[in-house]
């Protein structure tokens, strides 16, 4: 299918953290998929906003998405919804809820799970049960709505830490170039295959020492910063807006941040 009007909504996946551009903007999946459906007429928004759940989404997303009449949405959420305090329950019906608000505008719209991050970081089985509830409810929507799913939870990249920048959250350039491919090959775009095939080699094994600067250097700093935020009433994304809020060519500039 041949599609002109392309809007990406989610966290900061979608906005392609940490898969940095020269000029230190961030490029991510979506911008690879928009690249390769880039033609004469395409035009291309990205709303997503780091640190917002589902929730806010459909309030703050949604909506400004349905003005720009796309024919194609592709949503990436909920891992903020699983890190936070949310319960099951809570999970299962904002995921719902937000797959339902865009398939009824949007005549094609995908939808992704999410990876057992339980694997790269320690104490992250204790997420794999609310993980496990956002996905179900993920595919129970996408087969209720009619969305196609994009179905990573059992990518092998899980298990290879070049996937990942230093947080072991985020994607790296490998990640997001590797996640892109499979979104095409959800929707049927010609790809680079090789997107898609194991990388070379093995990843270095992390160490203890390893560990203990992860904890130190990544976890610890974005725990304080949540609990000051927290306390001063302020919420993850706020500050934040999206790069490209209108429906524009790929050349159009981009922002980050105010």
């Amino acid at each position: 299918m041949n599609y002109q009007r392309f809007v990406a909504l989610g966290d900061s996946c979608a906005e392609g953290l940490d898969d940095l551009l020269p000029d230190g903007q961030y490029r991510g999946w979506a911008d690879r998929v928009a690249s390769a459906l880039d033609a004469p007429g395409f035009r291309y928004a990205n709303l997503a906003v780091r640190g917002r759940r589902l929730d806010q989404m459909l309030v703050e997303q949604v909506p400004a998405a349905a003005a720009l009449e796309p024919d194609l949405v592709v949503l990436f959420g909920g891992g903020n919804d699983v890190m936070s305090n949310a319960t099951q329950e809570q999970i299962a019906q904002r995921a719902d809820a937000m797959v339902r608000a865009v398939t009824s505008f949007a005549p094609t719209v995908a939808v992704f799970t999410l990876s057992d991050i339980s694997h790269r970081m320690p104490f992250g089985r204790r997420m794999r049960p609310r993980i496990e509830t956002l996905n179900s409810a993920m595919r129970t929507a996408a087969s209720r709505y009619g969305a196609i799913l994009v179905d990573v939870e059992a990518d092998e990249c899980v298990h290879d830490s070049r996937y990942f920048g230093p947080d072991r959250l985020h994607l790296s350039s490998l990640g997001h170039r590797r996640l892109a491919g499979h979104v095409m090959s959800a929707l049927g775009i010609p790809f680079d295959e090789s997107w898609l095939a194991p990388l070379e080699g093995k990843a270095a094994s992390a160490s203890v020492l390893d560990h203990w600067r992860w904890l130190r250097d990544q976890v610890l700093p974005v725990a304080y910063s949540r609990t000051r935020n927290k306390l001063i009433g302020r919420q993850p994304g706020d500050g934040f807006v999206p790069k490209r809020p209108q429906l524009a060519p790929l050349t159009w500039p981009q922002r980050v941040s105010r």
